[in-house]
């Protein structure tokens, strides 16, 4: 994989996230905030971001539990490079994305982790975050030169990435491991590490959706599994009751599964 040019711009206006995520453009903090917390609206980052080519894609909030939160309450938006595309093998070509979570109820920074956008099934990874150095940004004293600043580091450290997933793409793997990786990776997905899951269904999670993810090497296996996981609709047996696992909606647990599964499928690097 290499990094090269390429123009498929999904890229948000201000008025298409101000409508999906109206959170962002908060005028004011929660007033449980303390006289010194400064506000920060998140749009004011997202539209340097953008000066710095970094264009918004997608956004999310959480679910407001109290009327004290509503309007505060933490979110997300997923920014893509258009000049930073992963060029792969046959066509299964990546994007770097980065996902900014902020909150303006005092309790967060603004944290950017590293994405990758897999084109090829339009899947949403979530690299862990030690691999490309994921950063925080305080909102007193936030500038917008400390963002640029940041923001280069960060790109300073994609060879790293690029070189694990070259290992994954160029490593193969057997029918038996891939059903060990199904099985940790069942196992994140809820969140007990005793649980044993049937073959059956330690089969479906190893079978691709589509014909571009055929193939035994380590980086589809890891894209195929990671898809039913995330996607769910599949059976799966909880104690005597068969149960029907369901979409990860939730963005807090979609980045958290996918950081482990991301660290997982290092694990199986040789």
């Amino acid at each position: 994989m290499m990094y090269t040019n390429d123009k498929e711009n999904p890229a948000l206006s201000l008025d298409e996230l101000k409508e999906i995520c109206p959170v962002i453009f908060a005028e004011q903090p929660s007033n449980d905030v303390s006289d010194k917390y400064t506000h920060i609206p998140t749009n004011r980052v997202v539209e340097d971001m953008m000066q710095l080519g970094w264009d918004p894609i997608n956004a999310q909030q959480v679910k407001a539990r109290k009327n004290a939160t509503r309007g505060f309450q933490k979110h997300v938006v997923v920014f893509r490079n258009e000049n930073l595309l992963i060029k792969g093998k046959d066509g299964d070509d990546s994007y770097v994305q980065l996902l900014l979570t902020n909150s303006h109820d005092g309790k967060n920074s603004f944290k950017f982790e590293a994405g990758i956008f897999r084109l090829v099934c339009s899947n949403g990874l979530v690299v862990k975050s030690t691999d490309m150095g994921s950063f925080k940004l305080r909102h007193m004293g936030y500038t917008f030169e400390e963002l640029q600043t940041q923001l280069n580091e960060f790109v300073s450290n994609l060879d790293g990435v690029v070189e694990k997933m070259n290992k994954m793409v160029n490593q193969t793997i057997s029918v038996e491991a891939a059903k060990k990786l199904a099985q940790r990776a069942l196992q994140v997905r809820f969140n007990d590490e005793n649980e044993k899951f049937d073959d059956e269904l330690l089969t479906q999670m190893i079978t691709p959706v589509r014909v571009e993810d055929e193939g035994d090497s380590l980086w589809k296996t890891f894209n195929v599994i990671q898809e039913r996981i995330i996607e769910g609709d599949f059976q799966y047996k909880s104690g005597s009751k068969m149960r029907k696992a369901r979409k990860i909606k939730n963005f807090q647990q979609d980045m958290k599964v996918n950081q482990q599964l991301w660290e997982l499928a290092e694990e199986f690097v040789n």
